[in-house]
């Protein structure tokens, strides 16, 4: 919505927002036999933590567990995510995405995650008025910017590939989808993961944990507050420098999401040229901000309105989230200046 040197940055940008929160786990687990959370019956270990990594959808993820040593359910959060990457990424040529893309206008019958997916995309094009779109899959083939060393497409390829950019060229109904353009292709890269990240924290839930943190790149869930009822401290990242905050946020059960021009990029001639696309003009944002995080009670609309937002801009885009019920947002401009919707955030 990855030449070595942009591998590099993609694997850091991923951790947009850095768990300011101390664990003392280690890849390695306790795991019981039947993938619940240990232990539940008896009282809880609040030092005790397990946290897994891994990787999917090109991200690196973190999961942590609190109150428990059980990783066990760590891994079956992990399943959910390559099952997920399996049905959805636009890269896999036998997901169910690539199906409909390349259908040439033919219906084709999708799982349910991937029809609910596809319909909370319509949802949020018709929430942003097309800023957010499901189907710039075209023209994000055409930057590249995951593995763009400063090649900026010629303006009239820019230009056919907006000519497939509209979502509401997407039909479906039930589990059935196609595109009425059969050129077009959907990429649902700006609300996979926080979909995802859902996903999890519901799984976690039904099984007993309590207290957790999904780090999945730039989306981060906390499940409830620490065992001690404290809550969880989050810093957002400081766009271009890694490993600095820009300020931490104090949160329980909530969802964190950050989109901005330092994830994915290159600079050509004092430029950044960044992976959030204009869905009206093709090339990227030039807006005077560079990054927008939002809290929310779900990460699929974080993911989503993070983008949307972004693209409003700062003006728009404060009286666009003070509108939403249980959302806020943080924006920070090129010259590293901090504004929310919620003054008691910063």
């Amino acid at each position: 919505m990855v030449s070595t040197m942009n591998i590099k940055r993609s694997i850091l940008a991923v951790m947009a927002i850095i768990l300011l929160v101390t664990v003392a786990a280690s890849g390695c687990s306790k795991a019981g036999e039947n993938g619940s959370l240990s232990g539940t019956e008896d009282k809880v270990d609040l030092n005790a933590t397990v946290t897994k990594y891994g990787f999917y959808f090109d991200t690196e993820m973190t999961i942590t567990l609190y109150g428990t040593e059980d990783g066990s359910l760590i891994d079956g959060c992990f399943e959910i995510a390559d099952e997920m990457e399996k049905k959805i990424s636009r890269t896999i040529e036998t997901s169910e995405i690539s199906e409909i893309n390349s259908a040439n206008g033919e219906s084709v019958t999708v799982s349910d995650d991937t029809a609910e997916l596809i319909r909370q995309g319509i949802y949020y094009g018709d929430v942003s008025n097309g800023l957010f779109d499901i189907t710039i899959g075209k023209l994000s083939v055409l930057w590249d910017i995951d593995n763009n060393e400063g090649v900026i497409p010629d303006d009239a390829d820019i230009k056919t590939a907006l000519k497939t950019v509209n979502y509401k060229d997407i039909e479906i109904e039930g589990n059935e989808v196609r595109l009425k353009n059969p050129d077009a292709m959907i990429d649902l890269g700006g609300i996979a993961k926080g979909y995802l990240a859902d996903k999890m924290k519901e799984y976690l839930l039904k099984n007993g944990v309590e207290s957790a943190l999904i780090n999945l790149g730039g989306n981060v869930l906390a499940v409830g507050e620490k065992p001690d009822g404290s809550a969880y401290n989050i810093g957002v990242q400081k766009p271009f420098y890694d490993g600095e905050v820009s300020l931490a946020l104090s949160v329980k059960n909530k969802s964190i999401v950050s989109s901005g021009v330092y994830e994915r990029y290159f600079e050509l001639d004092g430029r950044i040229y960044h992976h959030i696309l204009n869905t009206k003009d093709g090339y990227p944002y030039q807006n005077g901000l560079y990054g927008v995080t939002i809290l929310s009670d779900e990460s699929i609309a974080g993911d989503a309105l993070s983008t949307t937002v972004f693209a409003m801009g700062l003006d728009e885009g404060m009286k666009f989230v003070e509108k939403l019920d249980g959302v806020e947002a943080i924006f920070i401009d090129e010259d590293y200046n901090l504004y929310s919707t919620d003054e008691n955030l910063l």
